[in-house]
């Protein structure tokens, strides 16, 4: 076996022994390596040996190996500390499982890691990186800079502070190994509903498979059909299908499925884990397949491959930060049709009952799933598989979890990491809370526990020529700079204590760099030195300005997401004055900017978090405001966006920017919102329309006489009724199953009378309802008459009235009710340019 990524994890029961499995590029094989250094379980506690001792419950369990006494670091006190390394025979017996030995113990420290992840962490194995086999054991492969680009690199760290070097080194070296091409299938199932319109229940896979499609990375493009009517059928033609098979019995369809993934190192799937796989795995036990020819496991939320590693890319795409920086919302429900349609510009092929297609249409249907969803991994020269592995390598997190878990494992899991690597021990949530205490500032917004970010309050109206300034990775800057982390903030030395953050009345160390500091700043600094600037430079190949696209890609996901978790009660590493101190520098670097702004002459129109919005600055105005942020904050400030104009409501995070080529840029309206009906949203986008094509402001009358236009016919349409009842349905996505939720929103409602009706609501469904007098009612059963008009002119309202009210028209006016006169408009006050 030649130098192979290592793609996952996991702990073999039978052999009790973790292992991990090796992805060889040349082969495109995955083979699984057991660990052979006797690498056990375990948990710390405080106690010392002689004590634990004497603790029958604890050395008499049946899972009890050893107690070793070993020195960890307690970055809360500052010293070195002795505890008792208490040893298992198997991962249920620390924890997990009722009376294991943590059960036994008051405390314990590291006893809630999953194992696979206690062996990553112990043996130092960086998933995504390559491995080779060297005398009998598992040493990462050879590899580093290339001597052209380590000069260029030695180059960008001369501009760094000394104590971020060694890691921006470190980093450097996992983020340019090459990310090998790693074959792969996608498959998908079609399942003969026996109820019409009711999906299947895969936990007990009553109804037949009729179709499997596969789409590999190596050409693979295979269904295999079912034809159990008793009648011969030939082979129909498969849009995008090389190999189309017919079967007369369900059983081999499923076996030759389970060849097929048995041969596939990395298998994809759209909902696998909680549809494909699940019913896959319980039909072949209704059948009769013996569990020693089934390939696939199920975990209690997840399914995976006993060979290959599973990735449900449903999962993958759902997580916010993926969605957001990653991909810019581009897609807004995470429907494999919205996904494709929005990254790849192709969907799913529209049906109305699947039970009703004939053998051609359902294969049609069901190749074209699987196609859309290797795909998803396949564009842009595999990009999302680049970026999976890279997240892998950035978080120390098999890819399994990297694409199943939210942007706080990610986290979570490179700080166990480094505080092993360091020796550190790693606190309980309850240690930090007790050292470090809580906020000191009041939040503003109800329900929060410090004081967020500052938004100034906007200058409502039309304003031409705006610029919008943006502090490039203000968060992660306030924590670099700042030496924020949870074991220097209020750090034991009484030196260090006139050292605060601004706002707060937290104290910094001064004597020792910050854990979070120096991870979250080293990859901050590489991104904005080296990434980002190669991702758009010259000289380079489109396959290497490609890859460093990837890459900045996949550090601005991790980094825009590092500040918040440590805000939440739910992260174990949750540190209140930590995120409190963050935001409070990003508070103190936009009230800063905003008073440099209005000494060198600039109205600030709005501020936001990290971003000012400047009325018509001139360029010698803007370099010395980016110039003085560079030097007095240290934060990079930069041109985001300049706009032709933009309009502002009176409220906070409310607007929309007309670029110089037309494009708008609409924040928080509610007609930008995908969930409103088809009738309001097609409204709000000519309104859009409208404004887009304005270009100077004496434009602005005959463009606000559309709009008038516009509102008084989507205002009749709805008094008279004259709309089909899809034009007025809200469309909401159900993130859970109906039997989780506590309360009951609208979409949960209509949903349980889609139950009610007989139809099988799962999560992810789009929930599809009317507003009516008495309540909601699912679309499928509503009728013109029942809309509650009423309800919908508010509706109307609340979809116009921001950007009516930066117009300074009346909503009232315009449907005939009365008005009153804005101040604006009795003094006559015109557009600002």
């Amino acid at each position: 076996m030649g130098s192979s990524i290592l793609l996952s994890a996991g702990y073999d029961g039978a052999l009790q022994k973790a292992y991990v499995r090796l992805y060889e590029p040349e082969s495109q094989e995955i083979y699984i390596w057991y660990d052979n250094t006797g690498h056990l379980p375990y948990l710390l506690s405080k106690k010392p040996v002689e004590e634990l001792e004497a603790n029958r419950r604890v050395v008499g369990h049946d899972g009890f190996k050893s107690l070793d006494p070993v020195i960890k670091f307690d970055a809360l006190t500052g010293e070195e500390i002795m505890v008792t390394k208490v040893v298992a025979k198997d991962p249920l017996s620390v924890g997990g499982s009722p009376g294991c030995i943590r059960s036994h113990l008051d405390e314990s420290w590291e006893s809630r890691i999953r194992y696979y992840g206690c062996y990553i962490y112990d043996e130092h194995l960086v998933p995504g990186m390559p491995y080779r086999v060297q005398g009998g054991r598992l040493v990462q492969g050879d590899w580093s800079l290339p001597s052209s680009v380590e000069a260029q690199f030695d180059e960008i760290l001369s501009h760094t502070e000394e104590h971020l070097k060694e890691p921006m080194r470190d980093w450097a070296r996992l983020l340019q190994s090459p990310v090998p091409r790693i074959r792969r299938v996608a498959v998908d199932i079609e399942v003969r509903p026996s109820v019409r319109n009711r999906v299947p229940s895969p936990d007990e896979a009553k109804d037949p498979i009729t179709a499997v499609a596969f789409a590999g990375s190596d050409g693979l493009r295979k269904i295999l059909m079912l034809n159990d009517s008793g009648l011969p059928v030939e082979a129909p033609r498969i849009e995008g299908a090389d190999e189309v098979t017919v079967h007369e019995s369900e059983r081999e369809i499923i076996q030759e499925t389970f060849r097929v993934l048995d041969r596939y190192p990395v298998v994809l799937t759209f909902n696998g884990d909680d549809f494909d796989f699940k019913y896959l795995r319980n039909r072949a036990r209704n059948l009769g397949v013996p569990d020693d020819e089934n390939p696939i496991t199920l975990g209690r939320r997840f399914a995976f491959l006993t060979n290959g590693v599973h990735i449900d890319l449903y999962q993958f795409f759902r997580n916010r930060s993926i969605q957001g920086y990653a991909f810019g919302n581009v897609y807004r429900e995470h429907t494999l049709d919205e996904i494709a349609s929005s990254i790849l510009k192709e969907g799913k092929i529209a049906v109305q009952d699947i039970a009703e297609l004939g053998i051609k249409e359902l294969g049609d249907y069901c190749m074209q799933d699987a196609y859309i969803t290797y795909q998803l991994t396949a564009f842009n020269d595999d990009l999302v598989m680049d970026l999976m592995v890279l997240l892998s390598r950035i978080s120390k997190s098999i890819l399994e979890d990297v694409s199943r878990m939210g942007v706080s494992r990610w986290i979570l899991s490179l700080m166990e990491w480094e505080h092993r690597r360091l020796g550190w021990l790693i606190p309980n949530t309850q240690d930090i809370i007790e050292a470090k205490g809580g906020t000191t500032t009041e939040a503003i917004i109800k329900g929060k526990k410090y004081q967020g970010a500052i938004v100034r309050d906007p200058v409502p109206g039309i304003h031409f020529e705006v610029t919008v300034l943006d502090f490039a990775s203000l968060y992660p800057s306030a924590i670099r700079n700042w030496n924020l982390s949870y074991d220097t903030l209020l750090c034991t030395h009484k030196e260090c204590r006139g050292n605060l953050v601004p706002g707060t009345r937290h104290w910094v160390c001064t004597k020792r760099r910050g854990m979070t500091s120096v991870l979250i700043g080293s990859l901050k600094d590489i991104r904005v030195l080296w990434y980002k600037p190669r991702s758009r430079g010259k000289g380079l190949s489109e396959g290497e300005r490609q890859y460093y696209n990837v890459v900045q890609q996949a550090l601005k996901v991790f980094l825009n997401a590092s500040y918040g978790v440590f805000g939440a009660e739910s992260f174990p590493l949750y540190c209140p004055p930590l995120a409190e101190s963050t935001a409070a520098v990003g508070r103190y670097a936009l009230e800063e900017a905003t008073k440099k702004s209005a000494e060198l002459g600039i109205e600030v129109l709005y501020g936001d978090t990290d971003s000012v919005f400047l009325n018509h600055p001139s360029s010698q105005q803007t370099d010395a405001l980016t110039a003085w942020a560079d030097e007095k904050l240290g934060i990079d400030l930069e041109v985001d966006k300049v706009y032709r104009y933009a309009v502002f409501s009176r409220r906070k995070k409310n607007y929309l920017g007309v670029y110089k080529d037309g494009r708008l840029d609409v924040k928080g309206m509610t007609g930008k919102k995908r969930h409103i009906p088809p009738i309001l949203k097609a409204a709000f986008d000519e309104l859009t329309g409208i404004l887009g094509g304005v270009q100077t402001v004496e434009e602005f009358p005959a463009a606000k006489e559309n709009i008038r236009g516009l509102v008084e016919e989507v205002h009749r349409r709805l008094m008279e009724r004259d709309f089909k009842v899809e034009e007025v349905a809200f469309q909401m996505q159900l993130g859970k199953p109906l039997r989780q939720y506590d309360t009951s929103p609208q979409h949960v409602k209509a949903g349980r009378m889609l139950e009610e009706q007989g139809y099988e609501v799962v999560a992810g469904d789009i929930i599809s309802y009317v507003v009516t007098r008495d309540d909601v009612v699912p679309a499928v059963s509503a009728k013109p008459r029942d809309v509650d008009v009423r309800k919908y002119e508010e509706y109307l309202e609340g979809t116009f009235e921001q950007l009516l009210d930066a117009l300074d028209m009346s909503f009232d006016e315009l449907v005939g009710r009365p008005r009153q006169t804005s101040l604006g408009a009795f003094f006559g006050v015109p557009p600002k340019r």
